[in-house]
């Protein structure tokens, strides 16, 4: 996935505008089941435009955001600029650019999907200190929901190529084996967007994987959008559900 670290350069305006946050739920788990602390510091990997940093960040914790692509990182920089306790680093998930033993926590918000599993184990490694954290979260869009299942058609009709970049791929195997020699912990939060129809679309292009204004398809699915937008708002917004899925478990020491 040669353009991984830039797919993203051309969709940062409508990615902080429209992409979902996490539950605020999630920070009271991590100090309930992993011991997050305010003294810790947290390394937030892919960490984008900052909506997962703020988090930890307003939990009082020394976080570096750990972003290759440069609107991204830009636009981090800027979302959080109030935030003394932000570091901002131009790295990746295989070379982060972190001292050896530096951090307490290493978090991976709807990103680890796009990382090189092997380079980026060794390199976790390195940074972590003893009794480390690593913390993966996703959100998942609902199942069995007739808006989504209608979205999801959407998805399979106009993407450029979800098949091979969406996060699904990723399966709990592959994941215990990121974790191995260690366990790992699974929790399921509940998230919420709503849109109306402007809203809708720009949730729609800031995925990577779907046509944007310069794409020839793009008329067509806007009026896809918008049929499925008609078909199922309510006083004129539609809901987007999620399940949060996080993972939580030590970070593997790798020799």
């Amino acid at each position: 996935m040669s353009d991984a670290k830039q797919r993203f350069s051309d969709r940062v305006e409508n990615y902080f505008k429209y992409r979902p946050g996490y539950p605020e739920e999630l920070i009271p788990l991590l100090q309930r089941e992993a011991g997050l602390q305010p003294e810790q510091v947290v390394a937030d990997i892919g960490s984008g435009t900052g909506f997962s940093a703020k988090l930890f960040l307003d939990n009082g914790n020394v976080v570096y955001g750990v972003e290759p692509n440069e609107p991204m990182r830009k636009a981090a920089e800027g979302f959080l600029r109030e935030y003394p306790a932000f570091r901002s680093l131009h790295g990746s998930s295989e070379a982060t650019g972190l001292p050896d033993k530096s951090v307490d926590v290493i978090v991976c918000a709807q990103a680890f999907h796009w990382f090189d599993k092997e380079a980026t184990k060794r390199e976790f490694s390195r940074i972590a200190k003893p009794e480390a954290q690593l913390i993966l979260i996703w959100n998942d869009r609902k199942p069995n929901d007739p808006f989504q299942e209608g979205y999801s058609q959407i998805i399979d009709q106009f993407s450029i190529d979800y098949q091979q970049v969406t996060h699904r791929n990723i399966t709990d195997e592959q994941i215990a084996t990121f974790y191995a020699p260690g366990k790992f912990r699974k929790f399921i939060l509940h998230y919420e967007q709503q849109f109306d129809l402007q809203g809708l679309i720009g949730r729609v292009v800031s995925s990577s994987y779907m046509p944007n204004e310069q794409h020839p398809n793009y008329p067509q699915l806007l009026d896809a959008l918008a049929d499925i937008y008609h078909a199922f708002n309510k006083n004129g917004l539609i809901t987007f559900a999620y399940e949060t899925r996080v993972y939580l478990g030590p970070v593997a020491s790798v020799q």
